[in-house]
């Protein structure tokens, strides 16, 4: 139950040897289209995009053999379907402690759905500098977008109905890796 829908398991669609060969197949891409790391940050949305960044950052490094600074960006007070309220008391925060100004950030999420969330990154990094460039990447886009937003990297993408919710979990927070499809 979640929110008081009650969801009923529907697939599971990515297990964890999937994930982590997505995490490595988005590491190479990132790489390759930045031609280096050099002038690259990445930034996890919180909260599942976050554990995903570090990972990534992490096959980079074994990858290249250079560390890529990280970091989470929290986007409470940047939604728009919120209450002002709620909306204003902000959420765990964001950690990024570096300069993004010219930078080729890479923006990380679990999920890509109608677009609102990236939107609310966009909002929200802006107050850390300008970049040169945002790309972002995902793990999974289920399509559904209500905004004109697209993942530059995909995981993996899932056809989904309106009425399917695509549950990420990530050992970091759930005690394991697994992604799957509920109905309402």
């Amino acid at each position: 139950m979640k929110g008081g829908i009650i969801l009923e398991f529907k697939a599971s669609i990515m297990d964890a040897q999937a994930i982590s060969r997505a995490v490595t197949r988005l590491s190479h891409e990132i790489i390759e289209r930045n031609k280096g790391i050099e002038d690259v940050v990445i930034i996890g949305i919180r909260s599942r995009g976050e554990p995903l960044a570090r990972r990534i950052a992490a096959k980079i490094e074994a990858i290249e053999g250079t560390t890529v600074r990280t970091g989470a960006l929290d986007i409470t007070k940047y939604r728009d379907d919120l209450p002002a309220e709620a909306a204003g008391r902000g959420g765990a925060g964001s950690d990024i402690n570096f300069e993004i100004t010219g930078l080729n950030v890479v923006l990380v999420d679990d999920v890509i759905y109608t677009g609102r969330t990236v939107r609310a990154a966009l909002d929200a990094l802006m107050d850390f500098g300008r970049p040169k460039t945002i790309q972002l990447a995902v793990l999974v886009d289920r399509g559904h977008r209500e905004l004109p937003i697209r993942a530059d990297y995909v995981g993996k993408n899932v056809p989904t109905s309106n009425r399917e919710i695509v549950k990420v979990r990530l050992t970091e927070q759930d005690e394991k890796d697994e992604v799957s499809i509920y109905e309402r």
